[in-house]
């Protein structure tokens, strides 16, 4: 039976959770042919210190709206910084230049950072810069149980990602259906 082109059958087995397959040799080999500027900036001078003017410049910008309280500024602050790092690091697939023949299409930028060795000087800081700002945002929403749960589940949504358990790991719920279904 044909199947039209606007109808999109998923196999039974398909799951909502699924581990992207090792590269192949030609991927690797292309990976180690040319060095990643997409990630390797990460470990530039400088790299570090972005990070603290991009919180910094988010809390002034949520400070100097009207009717924003110290509590909803901290909030959004966290919760800015949050979306930004889940969005670069681990959403986006791929190198946005095209020099190096598609080799890390399938790897999320945190994957790409170090060659993905865990707990490399950038990523434990990457880690721990998160953990930080929730930290002080929870201090200066003074323990407020709202402020504490929204800024407990976007703190959630960005360190689970980073962690080894999750290296490789893609969650389906957003994304279109995979190319090798019928």
């Amino acid at each position: 039976m044909p199947m039209d082109a606007k109808e999109v059958r998923r196999r039974r087995s398909s799951s909502l959770v699924y581990t992207e397959p090792p590269e192949s040799l030609e991927q690797l080999s292309d990976q180690s042919a040319l060095p990643n500027l997409n990630a390797e900036w990460v470990n530039a001078k400088g790299a570090w210190v972005i990070h603290f003017v991009l919180i910094v410049l988010a809390k002034i910008l949520f400070d100097i709206i009207p009717g924003v309280s110290q509590e909803t500024s901290w909030t959004l602050t966290n919760i800015s910084y949050m979306f930004g790092s889940y969005l670069m690091f681990h959403y986006v697939r791929g190198v946005p230049f095209d020099f190096n023949a598609g080799a890390y299409d399938n790897l999320n930028m945190w994957e790409q950072i170090d060659n993905g060795a865990q707990y490399t000087p950038a990523k434990k800081f990457l880690l721990i810069v998160p953990i930080a700002l929730f930290l002080v945002s929870t201090h200066y929403t003074h323990y407020d149980l709202t402020y504490f749960i929204i800024n407990t589940m976007a703190t959630i949504a960005v360190i689970i990602p980073k962690l080894p358990a999750a290296h490789r790991i893609r969650i389906g719920l957003f994304s279109g259906p995979p190319d090798d279904l019928i």
